[in-house]
């Protein structure tokens, strides 16, 4: 029986995480949001680990406001650099499972071919920035049998999203203009939350192993808010712009596609294309 503490378990891959936890019985899961626990106080989150007796961490916790993380980089760092710093730490001391969720712009986005777990990190922006600290500092310390899985452009039914917010749009336009020169890939967190259950028996490494998990494929985000209107069947004009025309806080990275081969080679996970996953997406929501 694992003790699975999930932090983050709010935001959308903690809620398809809870959404599912009743399909592994073989696993008691508790799952804290900043108000049940402060992750960056390390005293709190080894007592509660302790008092639950706590054997595997999954940290879905994050601050992933891009743009106001600009002006809030102290707070953005606290979440996304100092608190995996304490996980690592506590996993390490007490011998503990961790998985924690990065993210794909630790990359600057001037690749030409998918990334691969080995291609230098370069984030542009103060979110970028923050997530690879705390990467960083997770490798550092070293604990075993610890994962970092980096995934990317995540929608699901729960919180705020790029599917929610095309679909809110729609409401009110008949015309929406997006952006058309950043290419990454689609990840629908039930999907991620699916993997990450059924990695978790297989960790047992000696250093931390990195990952990347999105579904798979390519596109822009016009390409995106195209597929979703085609698949709702909504008479929605998709005007493709340029990044330029819609100037941001934080600079995003252009390309930011995934390359899976790791995952799928070491985990034996199949992973499902960014399109079928969004149709599925629909017909279950």
């Amino acid at each position: 029986m694992n003790n699975i503490l999930v932090t983050g378990g709010n935001g959308q891959l903690g809620s398809e995480l809870k959404e599912i936890a009743q399909n592994f019985p073989g696993h008691s899961f508790f799952f804290t949001d900043v108000k049940e626990l402060d992750i960056t106080n390390h005293g709190a989150v080894a007592a509660f680990i302790k008092s639950n007796k706590i054997n595997v961490i999954i940290n879905c916790a994050a601050y992933t406001a891009v743009d106001k993380a600009e002006s809030e980089p102290e707070l953005s760092d606290a979440i996304n650099h100092l608190a995996v710093a304490n996980f690592a730490q506590i996993a390490k001391d007490k011998n503990i499972k961790l998985i924690h969720i990065s993210t794909d712009y630790v990359f600057d986005g001037t690749n030409h071919k998918p990334y691969v777990e080995t291609d230098t990190p370069n984030p542009q922006s103060v979110y970028g920035q923050t997530k690879l600290n705390g990467e960083l500092a997770l490798q550092q310390i070293n604990p075993a049998n610890s994962i970092i899985i980096r995934t990317s452009w995540v929608y699901s039914k729960f919180g705020n999203n790029f599917v929610k917010t095309m679909l809110r749009l729609a409401e009110t336009r008949d015309e929406i203009s997006v952006v058309a020169d950043q290419k990454g890939t689609p990840t629908n967190a039930a999907d991620l939350a699916e993997a990450i259950l059924n990695i978790l028996p297989q960790i047992c490494n000696e250093t931390v192993e990195l990952f990347h998990y999105s579904n798979e494929g390519v596109c822009s985000w016009y390409d995106f808010a195209k597929a979703i209107f085609e698949i709702k069947v909504l008479a929605i004009k998709v005007k493709p712009i340029e990044s330029k025309q819609y100037p941001t806080p934080a600079a995003r990275p252009f390309y930011t596609v995934l390359n899976k081969s790791k995952i799928k080679r070491d985990s034996q996970i199949q992973i499902p294309d960014w399109r079928g996953s969004l149709r599925k997406y629909f017909k279950t929501n």
